[in-house]
């Protein structure tokens, strides 16, 4: 996630606070171990549940639905209230009930599990989810004031870094107490394998959380960061995103109300009449997010009053753009697995697929690794060297975690290929936003297309080149859509961090496309294969992005571009920003 790095004041510098910093780290590394754990725990409740592909990826519904009622909730008590309800609290009481909350959640998930519920399991990522709402919320800023504002993006940038170590392993971990073994494990066996498992993971995911808020909470080196400063009001917003979300249920109450229909007294006809049925509610979804954005911006456009930052055509095409990016980074891996088995891309099943997951996530890690050089006062020929080895670093890591988790890591070798792209796509961006998030969007668009038309190892390396491609799209999307909007950039920033629904929106809409285009088709696999274009359209709409972008800003009067010390440096009528990274 971004944070706005605030001036340096006085021209005096404020030493880093390293005893809370390395507690606050651990929260970081909880949301990536989490998050990327899905991608493996999505296969194995399709199994063990015996679900399609659109209710596999209820996972990412329920987990990222979280994030955004999570944000759309702060957001309404400030709007009423005037105050921030995290600044009232302090970052660290925040932090701390955020993660008790998701404690709480753990306990929900082992619940449901020994009641052998599925809907239950869901209720408990959600509430895991909503958690950790709360704890980015605070944890980002907090990161900033733990030291000097100048070097403030270098602590985010760090825990950045080991958030992506926990993407990285999490897979293998969860991999590792779901099926016992790193080793082959049949999908037909897995309903055997019983849910014993998910109970002690979850009983150790609990303890690390209360026992990480003991260690917040009891830590003398942990400042209370509470703040007065009052919010800016646009009430319009609130109500717009209300109505938003209104809907948005009552687009997905036919789909869910659809599965109490008993597929085996259907016909082949009727099962497709079904999925088709769904697939325009599940559209119709989509088109709520993308209508209300647009039509608020013409709102506000028209009369600015009470609508915030709404107004700036920017924020909001940004909006959409983190929406899409969101939903691409996670439906390419949470649908991986089930493509993975399928005989034309090797047939790997679930327990296998957890080494391509990790690579995937481990993706992300490498171009964020490479992302966070420039917030470093490093010469410019350092840096220019480290964008080249520090990929190729993180890239040997990511194989030597998977080799130690006893997996065939052979398959993976040249994927270098691959890296190497993307460290030539970093030096043709220069670190320019616009530049770097379109030629990454146009690569990614690329890739998936390349791996659409064609199958086996080739295709694999496709899709996984996906995680390199989406690694940077956070803080390139992230500056373009805030430049410019002087006092409404902290607002501005709440309303993207609530575009985190993509990933719950976009992975189910690429399932029931799976499952609509299999129901018409006699070609194993070809549904989720084929399910792929929903990727590629969101790429495009993101190098799409990053091309009107620019001329958007250029029309506001906007200077934005990269001083030689890494900093995006945005200047415009309305004001100053300094310090925006990843």
């Amino acid at each position: 996630m971004n944070i706005v790095t605030p001036k340096s004041t006085g021209g005096k510098f404020v030493p880093t606070n390293y005893g809370a910093l390395s507690t606050l780290i651990v929260v970081f590394f909880f949301w990536g171990f989490i998050a990327a754990g899905n991608s493996v725990f999505i296969p194995f409740c399709k199994h063990y549940f015996q679900l399609d592909q659109f209710q596999s990826q209820l996972v990412d519904f329920a987990f990222y639905l979280a994030y955004y009622l999570g944000a759309l909730g702060l957001f309404a008590y400030g709007a009423f209230g005037g105050n921030d309800l995290v600044a009232k609290w302090g970052y660290k009481k925040s932090i701390v009930y955020g993660l008790l909350f998701s404690a709480l959640g753990a306990v929900a998930m082992i619940i449901a599990v020994n009641a052998n519920t599925f809907t239950g399991m869901l209720v408990g990522l959600f509430i895991v989810a909503l958690g950790f709402s709360l704890q980015q919320t605070a944890a980002q800023p907090f990161a900033i004031s733990l030291g000097d504002p100048s070097t403030g993006t270098s602590r985010v940038n760090l825990g950045g870094g080991v958030n992506s170590f926990g993407t990285m392993i999490g897979p293998l971990i969860v991999a590792f107490a779901l099926f016992g073994t790193t080793a082959f494990v049949p999908d037909e066996k897995i309903a055997a394998l019983g849910l014993s498992k998910v109970i002690i993971l979850y009983t150790c995911v609990g303890i690390l959380f209360i026992a990480a808020a003991a260690l917040f909470y009891f830590s003398k080196k942990v400042p209370l960061g509470v703040s007065t400063e009052k919010t800016e009001k646009a009430n319009k917003v609130l109500y717009s995103l209300l109505i938003m979300t209104g809907l948005l249920i009552i687009m997905f109450v036919p789909v869910f109300n659809s599965y109490k229909t008993n597929p085996t007294v259907l016909s082949d006809i009727e099962k497709h009449n079904l999925e088709t049925y769904r697939m325009k509610w599940l559209f119709g979804a989509l088109a709520v997010v993308v209508v209300s954005l647009l039509f608020s911006n013409m709102r506000a456009r028209k009369n600015p009053d009470g609508w915030g930052a709404m107004k700036y055509p920017q924020l909001v095409l940004g909006m959409l753009a983190l929406f899409v990016y969101v939903g691409t980074e996670v439906t390419i891996v949470s649908n991986l697995s089930e493509l993975l088995k399928q005989p034309d891309f090797g047939g790997f099943q679930s327990s296998q697929a957890a080494l391509f997951v990790s690579m995937y996530w481990g993706s992300l890690m490498i171009g964020r690794w490479v992302g966070s050089i420039a917030a470093f006062d490093l010469k410019p020929a350092t840096k220019q060297i480290l964008t080249f080895v520090v990929p190729l670093i993180a890239f040997v890591i990511v194989l030597a975690v998977n080799a130690l988790s006893k997996y065939d890591i052979t398959i993976l070798y040249y994927y270098i290929i691959c890296v190497l792209i993307q460290i030539g796509a970093f030096y043709v961006g220069n670190n320019k936003p616009a530049r770097t998030l379109l030629i990454f969007g146009l690569l990614g668009m690329i890739s998936m297309l390349i791996g659409l038309f064609s199958t086996g190892t080739v295709a694999i390396y496709a899709f996984l080149s996906g995680g390199l491609f989406c690694s940077i799209m956070w803080p390139c999307i992230f500056a373009l859509s805030i430049a410019g909007l002087g006092k409404y950039t902290t607002q501005g920033a709440a309303f993207l961090i609530m575009m985190i629904l993509g990933g719950g929106i976009i992975p189910p809409i690429q399932g029931k496309l799976a499952d609509f285009l299999q129901s018409k088709s006699t070609i194993v696999g070809y549904g989720i294969h084929q399910s792929y274009w929903v990727p590629v359209i969101c790429f495009a709409y993101i190098a799409l992005f990053a091309f009107v972008v620019k001329g958007i800003l250029k029309r506001q009067g906007i200077d934005f571009e990269i001083t030689s010390t890494g900093t995006d440096e945005i200047t415009s009528p309305e004001g100053a920003l300094e310090g925006l990274q990843a």
